[in-house]
């Protein structure tokens, strides 16, 4: 087989076109942002209100979470399908996210087992973690804030009451994941326009 010669300036042309379709494979919408931000919010302020009302539910709320799940894991499959180029750092964003969700798991578990109250610090850090890596490697500040912003209020939950966690959990919801989320949802909504 023949090889090809490419000229300089087909070479920078090649190497452009491959720098833009990896970045096109990154085009993140903020939909999963914003429905975990919303989530992580409506789930601790219904905790928080059950504990101050003494109401109960009937059920844990924080299953909604395992329901909204799905919905993603299956969104992320379909679009992981149909990219024909996986750039470097959306694998590593792929792996730094299903170690998050692991121990988020089993975390859940450990509360179930010897009681939640306690480890409220202990995932409001976790949150920090992918949020702060996430905007580190693709240079998003309003990420790199939420995952600061998870860890200066996981040390402040340290002094507080469990009721008063979940309003810091809410706040977690707004700064790591429901604010990025709106700004990249309307980042998206702007290079649809362009492209039209």
């Amino acid at each position: 087989m023949k090889e090809q010669q490419f000229s300089t300036e087909e070479s920078l042309q090649l190497i452009g076109e491959m720098i833009g379709k990896a970045k096109r494979s990154y085009v993140s919408k903020g939909i999963a942002s914003i429905v975990w931000g919303i989530l992580i919010i409506f789930c601790s302020i219904i905790t928080w209100g059950q504990i101050e009302f003494n109401i109960d539910i009937g059920f844990d709320i924080w299953l909604l979470l395992l329901l909204a799940l799905l919905p993603q894991v299956y969104f992320a499959i379909k679009e992981k399908r149909g990219k024909t180029f996986i750039g470097h750092d959306e694998e590593t964003m792929h792996y730094i996210w299903i170690s998050f969700t692991v121990c988020i798991f089993i975390t859940s578990f450990y509360n179930s087992r010897w009681g939640g109250e306690s480890s409220t610090t202990l995932i409001m850090m976790l949150y920090g973690i992918p949020t702060f890596i996430t905007g580190g490697i693709f240079k998003f500040k309003p990420m790199i804030i939420g995952g600061i912003t998870c860890w200066a209020i996981s040390i402040c939950s340290i002094y507080t009451p469990f009721k008063t966690d979940m309003l810091l959990m809410a706040a977690c919801g707004l700064f790591a994941w429901l604010i990025p989320g709106i700004i990249l949802w309307k980042r998206y909504k702007k290079q649809q326009q362009v492209h039209v």
